[in-house]
């Protein structure tokens, strides 16, 4: 179906094509859904959705229900989960096309999932990719620009977020039983036998943009926040959840809300914030704190998100997906936690006319947190790499770090994560951002080169011939 539908899109005239755009989007929504016979109707699905944290939450809420005795399906940035099986997203893409989505929700059904998380993006947003999946909880991690060039203006991208709250009210009602199993036929039994599944919002109350999503139609309402004193106007049906960031250190981060105490085994204090997401979720749902707390001390890492890669080599290094200048901010605030000599990082910045200005913003970053920079190859879509290189290393310029002495440019990715690990001594850092635990590399034409950074490094620590990178 998929196939052919690519076929004739192709067909069709550029100018026309775009004309018909909203309404082919809206078309694919809509037949996926009626293909796959709307599975969302199912199961209690969760849509999340930010600018940052949103794949990080997904999988703590995933994981905090299925410590509760939940079975959970999941689709997400850095993973997919049907059920029964968990494997990491080979599509490059966060919310993918209508047919995959729909197909993964009724795998999920067919294995008896409770609950289905879907990361939803403004761009999925934007495409009607939301449209025909029957939501029951929406999360909001916060909001700030990225995309711009896509949306054409933040208020754009804000509003494109926004389409996602409007659509709940949109959204058909669900009755589930006391195993939280939903029941689209009551076949005998009356609604009052079994529970309503109410339509629900979960907002960062400290973002400045909370307002404006808390305002939208829900059945209940749960804020998060780390403040004492805080301006949410909408109080209708809202329960505000308040937690605390006690401690972060080199191995976890101790945060609690209410009076109840967790020890998140997850790299940086932001990390507090994002299981909020899963604290409210729980707390929805019926959860008790005991349950929450259980859930996510249980959880040991998310793929590709500050993941420490250890080989046995006398120095760390860390794999994010950071791709824009808050979240790397966040990352170098988190890795001063970590007792080290130098800090080498291994950057690039996507291309495709994705949020040029943030090129010059990382390399900055870079440029002055560093010992070394090492500017690379990301994702440059049809653009020049050496271009999109030579943006990001203007940063750095600018920060006072010199060509070939502690900045430099190396075009091959794996050649510039070989060079960071031979710069690399006893007790130092390395910092490889901006993929994670992506599976390919975007180049021109369409083409994906099928790569992963972290098996790279692995790769490279582990082969006897390039033992002298850490014996230097």
């Amino acid at each position: 179906m998929e196939r052919l539908l690519n076929k004739i899109k192709k067909l069709i005239p550029i100018k026309l094509f775009r004309a018909l755009q909203p309404a082919y989007h809206f078309t694919l929504s809509w037949l996926s859904a009626v293909v796959y016979g709307r599975p969302s109707e199912r199961m209690i699905v969760i849509g999340v959705t930010g600018t940052t944290g949103k794949t990080t939450s997904v999988y703590l809420i995933a994981k905090t229900l299925e410590a509760a005795g939940y079975r959970v399906g999941f689709t997400s940035t850095a993973m997919f989960n049907d059920g029964e099986r968990e494997w990491l997203n080979d599509k490059k893409m966060t919310m993918v096309g209508r047919f995959f989505t729909q197909r993964i929700l009724r795998k999920m059904a067919r294995h008896k999932c409770q609950y289905a998380i879907v990361e939803t993006t403004s761009e999925g947003i934007r495409q009607f990719r939301h449209r025909f999946i029957n939501y029951d909880i929406l999360v909001f991690t916060g909001l700030y620009p990225e995309h711009i060039d896509s949306h054409g203006s933040f208020e754009n991208y804000k509003e494109a977020k926004g389409k996602l709250f409007a659509h709940l009210k949109r959204c058909g009602v669900k009755y589930a039983d006391d195993k939280k199993f939903v029941h689209r036929k009551i076949s005998g039994l009356k609604k009052t036998d079994l529970n309503r599944v109410k339509k629900t919002i979960i907002a960062n109350a400290d973002d400045d943009y909370a307002d404006y999503f808390l305002n939208f139609w829900s059945e209940q309402k749960f804020a998060y926040t780390e403040k004492n004193e805080f301006d949410i106007k909408n109080t209708n049906n809202l329960e505000i959840v308040k937690y605390q960031r006690i401690e972060a250190n080199r191995d976890s981060v101790i945060f609690a809300f209410n009076k109840t105490k967790v020890k998140l085994r997850l790299l940086g204090d932001f990390n507090a914030v994002n299981a909020m997401t899963a604290v409210c979720a729980g707390l929805s749902q019926g959860f008790s704190e005991k349950d929450i707390k259980n859930g996510l001390e249980k959880i040991e890492g998310v793929a590709g998100r500050l993941e420490k890669i250890d080989e046995g080599q006398p120095f760390t290094v860390i794999v994010d997906y950071a791709f824009e200048p808050n979240a790397v901010e966040k990352l170098y605030k988190t890795i001063k936690l970590i007792p080290h000599r130098k800090v080498i990082h291994v950057l690039g910045s996507t291309g495709g006319g994705r949020d040029i200005a943030r090129r010059p913003k990382l390399g900055g970053l870079a440029g002055e947190n560093a010992d070394f920079a090492i500017v690379t190859n990301e994702d440059p879509y049809d653009e020049d790499p050496q271009v999109i290189i030579g943006q990001v290393a203007e940063g750095a310029l600018d920060k006072g770090k010199k060509l070939d002495k502690d900045l430099f440019k190396i075009t091959d990715r794996r050649e510039a994560i070989k060079k960071a690990l031979i710069l690399a001594q006893e007790d130092d850092i390395v910092l490889i951002t901006g993929k994670g635990s992506e599976q390919a590399i975007c180049v021109a034409g369409g083409e994906k080169i099928i790569w992963d950074d972290r098996a790279v490094v692995r790769g490279l620590l582990k082969n006897p011939y390039e033992a002298f990178i850490y014996l230097n």
